[in-house]
């Protein structure tokens, strides 16, 4: 054998005699680490295991926040979408009000033309009626002075009328909640 072999066997026994502290002699040590902490029953709490805890209570309660906010936002989806297809319900069945009450008219008999007449006016009335209930408002612009962001000018004529009346009106105009939805058509005053 070299020298050098020999060297390297000596050393490896000489390692293999040194004796190795065990683990009665580590643990009987007294524990000198201010790092280290202690739970309620006063056994040491390994920090790395305790960090790992927190990890996961950490991640259970972002896995928990996720799940509450993907449900919110599909129950939102679905009342957003509720919305829109029932937006125009409560409208709609005071539509039928007036509907039936057209139906009505209709099955009067041939020559009471007064008693058709009455319940046009009655069904006219309950339109007016119901249109109130969701802010729909009628434009009447006979005697007021042309507004473009209200009337529709169909023509001008002449008339004793200051020039800018509005001396006729074809149809009504309306607005919803205040904000103009249809214009009236109107014929205007040029003077004479």
């Amino acid at each position: 054998m070299s020298n050098k072999n020999e060297k390297q066997d000596i050393e490896e026994q000489t390692i293999e005699t040194t004796e190795t502290p065990t683990d009665e002699a580590v643990s009987a040590t007294p524990i000198e680490d201010d790092s280290l902490t202690l739970d309620d029953d006063g056994e040491v709490i390994d920090p790395m295991q305790a960090l790992k805890n927190e990890v996961a209570e950490l991640n259970d309660k972002l896995l928990r926040q996720h799940a509450e906010m993907d449900n919110l936002r599909k129950r939102t989806a679905r009342e957003i979408m509720d919305a829109r297809k029932f937006a125009v319900e409560k409208f709609t069945t005071a539509l039928l009000d007036v509907v039936d009450n057209l139906e009505r008219a209709l099955e009067v008999e041939t020559g009471k033309e007064e008693a058709l007449r009455d319940g046009v006016q009655r069904t006219l009335d309950s339109w007016h009626g119901m249109m109130g209930k969701f802010n729909v408002e009628r434009i009447d612009a006979v005697g007021e002075q042309f507004d473009p962001h209200k009337h529709e000018a169909l023509s001008k004529m002449p008339s004793d009328e200051p020039k800018g009346t509005v001396i006729n009106q074809h149809c009504a105009g309306y607005s919803l909640n205040g904000r103009l939805i249809r214009p009236a058509q109107v014929l205007v005053s040029s003077g004479q």
